[in-house]
């Protein structure tokens, strides 16, 4: 290998020890884009061009994500001046009676709705709408931002069985059939998704709920994060918290994201906040149900995969500025403006730290190294973390077992890239190569590898991956919640892997 596949190794792996450390790792995603882009060009300016150029890559791609969070954020902002977000949570709280049932209610409804429209577009309406009804029934925020990352970005992502992509992806290199690796990754990221759930719920929920007056105390402030007025502040230790400060000072008061307040001296709802409760969720129920009969019946037009960001994006859109209307149909221009705003600063406030360090990521993967080191169109860019797995290929016994570990071994690797996805061709070739020297299935190699890339990139174990949403979301740190997804979810993946070895 070439000294710039050294130097971008070093620089992951520093990445790796400085989060372990707590420590805030965007300085050296910097020096590392930087030193690798010089040690491969050999230039000053190519390795100055790819640090912007990097920012730049990723924030592109990142930018719908960006987009989905900032526009849901806006919409239920629109929603909180005529407190209709109160009444649209109040009947999910005979549900969620108390913090034991409030964790696996989060836990089902994510890993549904996740596959069938991906966890990130619907991360904003599981932290609207069931979040705060969870927190005041005594579950720890913590606990319920890891139920949630557990089973969307974990369980849901890692199979993608209904879209179906990650599956095509792995099948283009394995040259075997998708539905094969699809069958075989649901069946691993049920299994891995259990054990990860119990564990935390042993852990993390049973014995630690939270009382009344805590319960309510969080509340308040995971209310102030959905009103865009909690700020992130990264502590010297590296830790990022979200601290909330009511407007105007004083002492803050529930609103409707986090449950409501004293009920017996509310007001009497108006019609236009009934209105507004009732025709929202509707609205992204039929949305819902459209997507689904598309995609499993012929009663109504297919909608193709990838679709459901932009339509929850574009419905929750449409919404703030009908929700803007009727609020106040003097000002409505003005209060959609600022909603908006206050959407994307809260975006990039809980975001913005992952551009940096997933540019530096992005140098490694042959789809943006060209554009990011300035290479000229149609040149092939430099697969620096491929080229270093494909060099380890070789030393990995021929036994299905150990076949089985190294898939889920690289598939991790290939998932510290924030994704995971990219690489899947390439685990899916790999999958294909040791299948046969090893006597393996090919099709549970890809799967285990695929499952390796999704729950790390996916993510549940990087914070520079959609991990950060759903910290920014509950007002957890991102890289506590890291911290304490990384054992079970590896526990899980083991005990899969295991499985799926032997089963499969």
């Amino acid at each position: 290998m070439s000294p710039a596949h050294w130097i971008y190794l070093l620089g992951l792996a520093a990445l790796i020890a400085t989060v372990v450390a707590r420590r805030n790792v965007v300085g050296l995603a910097l020096a590392g884009t930087f030193l690798t882009a010089l040690v491969y060009s050999g230039s000053v300016t190519t390795g100055l061009g790819a640090v912007f150029n990097a920012a730049i890559t990723a924030a592109r791609e990142l930018l719908p994500v960006f987009v989905i969070i900032a526009v849901v954020t806006a919409m239920l902002g629109a929603m909180r001046t005529l407190g209709s977000d109160l009444m649209m949570v109040r009947p999910l709280q005979r549900l969620v009676r108390n913090g034991h049932v409030a964790y696996l209610v989060l836990a089902v409804v994510t890993y549904l709705l996740s596959m069938s429209f991906w966890p990130t577009p619907v991360l904003p309406l599981i932290a609207a709408i069931l979040l705060p009804a969870a927190v005041r029934v005594g579950l720890p925020p913590l606990a319920a931002a890891i139920a949630i990352a557990i089973t969307g970005q974990g369980m849901a992502l890692s199979s993608d069985y209904v879209m179906g992509v990650a599956s095509g992806l792995s099948a283009q290199g394995a040259k075997v059939p998708a539905d094969a690796i699809a069958d075989r990754a649901l069946v691993i990221s049920l299994i891995a998704g259990v054990v990860a759930l119990a564990f935390c719920y042993l852990r993390d929920v049973r014995g630690k709920l939270l009382d009344p007056a805590a319960a309510e105390s969080a509340a308040v402030d995971l209310a102030a994060v959905g009103e865009g007025s909690a700020h992130t502040v990264v502590r010297e230790d590296g830790t990022q918290t979200v601290s909330a400060e009511p407007a105007g000072g004083g002492t803050a008061t529930l609103t409707a994201a986090g449950g409501g307040g004293d009920d017996g001296d509310a007001e009497a709802p108006s019609g236009r906040t009934r209105f507004v409760a009732f025709a929202v969720p509707l609205a992204f129920a039929a949305l819902l149900a459209v997507m689904l009969l598309g995609r499993f019946t012929s009663l109504v037009p297919g909608i193709d995969d990838g679709a459901g960001a932009p339509l929850v994006g574009g419905t929750a859109a449409l919404a703030l500025v009908v929700v803007c209307v009727i609020a106040n149909r003097r000002t409505w221009l003005q209060e959609c403006a600022d909603h908006f705003t206050e959407g994307i600063a809260f975006a990039f406030r809980t975001m913005g730290v992952v551009i940096p360090i997933a540019g530096f990521v992005y140098v490694g993967l042959s789809d943006y190294s060209g554009q990011i080191l300035g290479l000229p169109e149609g040149e092939q860019g430099p697969a620096l973390l491929l080229d270093a797995i494909a060099k380890v290929q070789p030393h990995i016994p021929h036994v299905p077992v150990f076949a089985s570990f190294a898939m889920l071994l690289v598939g991790m690797v290939i998932g510290l890239d924030g994704n995971g996805w990219p690489g899947l061709p390439f685990t899916g070739s790999l999958a294909g190569e040791l299948g046969h020297t090893a006597g393996a299935d090919p099709a549970t190699l890809a799967a285990i590898a695929q499952n390796g890339a999704s729950w790390t990139g996916g993510g549940t174990l990087v914070i520079w991956s959609s991990l950060i949403v759903v910290a920014g979301l509950t007002g957890v740190s991102v890289i506590d919640l890291a911290r304490r997804l990384f054992l079970p979810v590896v526990t899980g993946l083991v005990v899969a892997t295991a499985v799926a070895a032997v089963a499969l």
